[in-house]
C-alpha cells in the first residue's frame, strides 16, 4: 500500500534545528556584514582593523602587545602584523618593540587613529541602527543573551570572547 503525498510526512529544508538556526545566523550576519562594508569602504579600513583601533583607544595611553591584540579582536585575524602595518603606513597607530621583551611589539594608537574614530563615531551609529534598530531594546538583549550562551561551550572564562565585544 503507498502512502499518497497528502499523507506524506512534511520534509524540511534543514537536516535538524542546529543546521535550520545556523544557517540563519549565517544569513543574518551576511545581511548585516553587506552595510558594514559599504560603511568602512570611504574609510579605507576593514572591519578588522578599525576592531584594532578600538581596542588600542580603549586601552590608551597604555600600548598593547601584538598578540595581545589578535586574541582580543572579535573576529580571528590570521594576519595581524599586515592588518598593523597598514594602519601603521596611514599614521593611524604606532608600534615600537619592548624594552622588557625585545620578542614583543607593542602597538599604540596615534592621534590620527583617535581623530578618525571620532569622526566615525555618529555615521557607525546610524550604520547599526539601519542594521537592528528596527528591532525593540528587549529583543536586541535576548539576542545578546541567546548569542551569549550559543558561545559559552566554546570559551573558556580567560576567552577575550566571553566579555563584551568590542566592535
Amino acid at each position: 500500500m503507498s502512502v499518497s503525498h497528502a499523507e506524506s510526512p512534511p520534509t524540511s529544508r534543514f537536516d535538524s534545528p542546529e543546521q535550520e538556526a545556523f544557517l540563519n545566523l549565517w544569513r543574518t550576519y551576511d545581511r548585516l556584514r553587506t552595510l558594514e562594508d559599504e560603511f568602512f569602504r570611504p574609510y579605507d579600513l576593514t572591519p578588522q582593523q578599525y576592531n584594532v583601533l578600538r581596542l588600542l583607544q580603549a586601552q590608551h595611553p597604555v600600548p598593547l602587545a601584538t598578540l595581545d591584540i589578535a586574541n582580543r579582536l572579535v573576529s580571528r585575524a590570521p594576519d595581524i602584523t599586515r592588518i598593523l602595518d597598514k594602519l601603521e603606513q596611514r599614521g593611524l597607530v604606532t608600534r615600537v618593540r619592548s624594552e622588557v621583551d625585545r620578542r614583543a611589539v607593542l602597538v599604540g594608537i596615534a592621534p590620527a587613529g583617535v581623530e578618525l574614530l571620532d569622526e566615525m563615531r555618529e555615521p557607525l551609529r546610524s550604520c547599526h541602527e539601519r542594521q537592528l534598530g528596527h528591532l525593540p531594546v528587549g529583543t536586541l538583549k535576548q539576542i545578546v543573551a541567546l548569542l551569549r550562551q550559543m558561545r559559552s561551550p566554546h570559551e573558556t572564562t580567560n576567552s577575550p570572547w566571553s566579555s563584551p565585544p568590542h566592535d
